[in-house]
């Protein structure tokens, strides 16, 4: 099972783009999508595969938060 994070991207050169996700900075192909910086991009095998408007991108990320809190408060439990 692969689960798609949103990334940020922040530099490019030529092909590679260098893409933050929630501070970790990894590089990757953009050949395939149409980019600039600032936009978001889900990342499989170290291709951009799609391209996300900021909402769509900050309501995954949001949801993401919603799992890790619920994830925290139930491992707090056990």
């Amino acid at each position: 099972m692969c689960l798609a994070f949103p990334g940020k991207i922040v530099s490019i050169d030529g092909q590679k783009a260098t893409i933050d996700f929630d501070g970790v900075k990894k590089d990757a192909n953009v050949s395939m999508v149409d980019v600039k910086i600032g936009d978001y991009v889900i990342v499989h095998a170290g291709f951009a595969i799609q391209t996300l408007t900021n909402e769509d991108a900050m309501e995954v990320l949001k949801e993401y938060e919603k799992a890790d809190e619920k994830y925290r408060k139930n491992s707090k439990k056990n």
